[in-house]
Order: structure tokens, then sequence, then C-alpha cells
């Protein structure tokens, strides 16, 4: 009996160790084969899921009404903050009125900087459900399944979307500071960016790029109008002020007081507080109705950065209270700590010069920036207004700072934003009471 029961066991030892081998053999062999086929899914693998790139949906494109983007190839040029060996990407079809129906997807990394053509390998099919194909229906958005490919950090990404119907309007976030392409037909899996001859000011379909990272532990997402949006940043440079947050956080990435954290911009200019736009949904959605969707829903969100104020007080007719928008944004804050987010919070900076500028919208602005800097807002502060504002003339942005027209930052004030703020601000989780 004894003799028999040790038979027993030996056979299924072998017999486990032999399955488990196959498996592991399996996987051995799928990373070591040739080249990656073109709908290859992403393996189990460890890193983790973080936003290397995100734009808001902001409305519907003018002129696409009736056919959309219908028997076109669109290709989407994005910056990735961080780097990563697997992505995946949203669509959205929010101001549709119609489904969305893409019967081919493509993700690659660019050659080049802003350059419609694709690196060498690293073209890949995207899948929705593993299906090549996906239908999105109006007001809804879709992500795709992972897709095993290499995003190096500060990498232009190319996702590709080819649409044979007609499906208008277009959703889009009409400011992206970034050339992206159009073809005609499907181009999808076009490596060369030849057949691109038409270059677009806009971002389509496409709201955010994860990537499986093994750089970042985490997302910021930061929540802002035209200054986060980087209205005024030069069209290709990757000069957003948050893009240079980036850059600052991880060239700080072996410090231990830093966090590993990504970046990613849900900045839409003309954005408030508390106001929309018109339409269902509306355009240009307010800071409040759109927070769940562009801040707490995108992936692994670690912390929560607020610019937002100026437009409330510039786009109102009448004078608004000052409370009117602590109030608003305690709001928002209020939404982060109920997720367990810290959230950090900028002073509204200066515009006199600007055509909107009076001095009871000053008064509103230094009454909200002295509520903001007395702690009675956001876990942390960082004071772009002291930082950017003219030492002799604080009512209005220094020379090298402004754009030209004395709302929105240069270049080098983009930069300066990012410079003064305290990366260690970013660090923890919301406290017990603000």
């Amino acid at each position: 009996m004894l003799a028999a029961i040790i038979t027993v066991i030996v056979v299924l030892s072998a017999a486990i160790y032999v399955g488990v081998s196959a498996d592991e053999g399996g996987d051995q062999n799928n990373l070591a084969g040739g080249r990656t086929p073109h709908n290859s899914a992403a393996p189990a693998s460890t890193g983790t899921w973080v936003g290397a790139w995100s734009a808001s949906p902001v409305g519907a494109e003018p002129g696409t009404e009736t056919t959309g983007m219908a028997g076109r190839s669109v290709r989407n040029v994005v910056h990735a903050n961080t780097g990563g060996t697997s992505a995946r990407v949203t669509l959205s079809n929010l101001y549709g009125q119609q489904p969305l129906n893409i019967t081919h997807a493509t993700i690659a990394v660019a050659a080049t900087m802003n350059n419609a053509a694709a690196a060498t390998d690293t073209m890949r099919r995207l899948t929705f459900g593993g299906s090549t194909s996906v239908s999105i229906p109006a007001g809804e958005q879709v992500l795709s399944d992972a897709v095993r490919v290499r995003i190096p950090h500060g990498s232009d990404v190319l996702v590709t979307t080819y649409t044979p119907t007609p499906s208008g309007p277009v959703t889009y976030h009409p400011h992206a500071r970034q050339m992206s392409y159009v073809a005609d037909g499907d181009r999808t899996e076009d490596v060369t960016g030849t057949a691109y001859t038409e270059q677009s000011e806009y971002w389509r379909y496409l709201t955010a790029l994860d990537v499986l990272s093994d750089e970042s532990a985490g997302t910021v997402v930061v929540l802002g109008d035209s200054l986060t949006d980087g209205i005024t940043s030069t069209v290709g440079a990757n000069h957003r002020w948050t893009d240079a947050l980036s850059d600052r956080l991880r060239d700080a990435a072996g410090s231990d007081d830093v966090p590993r954290y990504s970046v990613v911009n849900q900045g839409i200019s003309g954005n408030q507080i508390l106001a929309a736009g018109l339409g269902r949904p509306a355009d240009n959605p307010s800071g409040l109705s759109r927070f769940g969707r562009d801040v707490l829903d995108r992936t692994n969100v670690k912390a929560v950065v607020i610019d937002l104020g100026v437009n409330d007080i510039l786009r109102n007719p009448n004078q608004v209270d000052p409370r009117t928008i602590t109030d608003g944004l305690r709001k928002l804050v209020r939404q982060a700590h109920a997720r367990g987010l810290r959230v950090v919070g900028a002073t509204l900076m200066p515009f006199q010069g600007h055509r909107g500028y009076t001095d009871a919208r000053n008064a509103v602005r230094q009454a909200v920036n002295a509520e903001i800097r007395a702690g009675k807002v956001y876990d942390a502060v960082v004071d772009f207004d002291a930082a950017l504002r003219d030492p002799y003339n604080p009512r209005r942005l220094r020379g090298d700072y402004d754009s030209g027209d004395h709302l929105h930052p240069s270049d080098k004030g983009f930069k300066r934003m990012a410079e003064v703020f305290d990366l260690e601000d970013l660090k923890g989780s919301a406290p017990a009471q603000l």
C-alpha cells in the first residue's frame, strides 16, 4: 500500500513539473522569438500602469457634424512624459451623435520628434476586447487592450485610427500645441508617414495614453485652463509648464523626498470652475463637472494639482464674489480628499494689460489669492503669482515671462512655473482634515 501511494505521488509530481515547465517555456519562446507580431497583446509583466499623456475632450469639432472623419486616417502625435514596456489608449466619442466605428487602429513610436513616420519595428495593431475593430456609442469612450511596445520616456507616440463611415461630430481637443496628421484612406499601418500630407493642430478622439512603467509609481493630474493647456507655448516643443514639471520629477527621481510620478495635463483653454459652455454635453465643461472624468478616473492617480479661477473672474460680466471662486475650489478639493488624494493649488497670476483687466477684477484675484495663501483652500500652495509678477508692478506679469498678451506666460514663464513648484508637496495622501 505504501509503495503504491509513493508511486502515485511521483507520477503527479512529474506531471505538475512538466506542465509548469511547458508554461514557462511557452512564455520564454514568446519573448525570445523573432519579430513581434503587429497585434501582439501585452504579456504579464512587472511595472505599474500610469498616465504617460492625456488631454481632456473639449467639444465637437466644427465642420465635422455630418461626415466626421469618414474614409480618413487620423494620426495623433502625443508626447510620453514617462516610459514603459506596454501601452494602451483611450478613445472618446463624448461629443458624437452616432456610434464611432473604428475598424483599424495602431500605436507606434515616432521615428523623430514632430514626425508622422514610425520608428523601426514599433508599429503595433491595437485591439479592443480582442477585436481589431470597435464601435463607440455616442457619449462614451473605450480603453484598448494593452500591447507590448517599448515607449521611451520623452518620445513622441503615434496613435492612428481609421473610420470608414460617417460618424460626426468629432470629439477633439483644439489647442494641442502639437502637429498631428491626416491621410486619405486606411493608412493606419503606414510606417513611412508619406501619406499623411495634411497637418492638424487638433487631437481627435484620443484622450489618454497609459504605459506599464518601470519608471513611475503613480500619476499626478493637473487640472487647469489655458495656462495649463499651454496655449502660448511653442508648438511641438513641449514647453507647457506641466512638461517642465514632469522633467523635474524625473531628474529628482533618485531622491527619497520626491515621489516617482508621471504628470498628465488636463487643461482646457477658457475653462472655469463653475460655468460650462453650451450644448449637451456642454462644450468646455466646468472644472466641477469634469473633475470625476478628467481627474479621478485617470490611471493610478496619486496627487492632484489645480490651477483654475482666472476665467471665472474674466468671463463673468458682473463682478464675481471671491467666495464663489474659493467655495468652488474647496468643492474640488473635497472630491479629491474623498479619494484620499492630496491637492496642491496655485495662486492666480496677474493680468494687467489684458483686455479684460479692471481694478475691480484684480481685487477679486487678490482676495482669492489671500485665501489660498492662508491655507484655507488647498493642502499645499504653489505661488505662481509671486513667481511671475513684475516686482515693480505686481498687477502685471514680468516682461520676459509674458507671452505678449499680458495673461499667458512665455516659454520662459512656463518654465518658471515648474521651477517654483515644491516637488515634496506631492508626497503623501489627503490630510484627515483641511
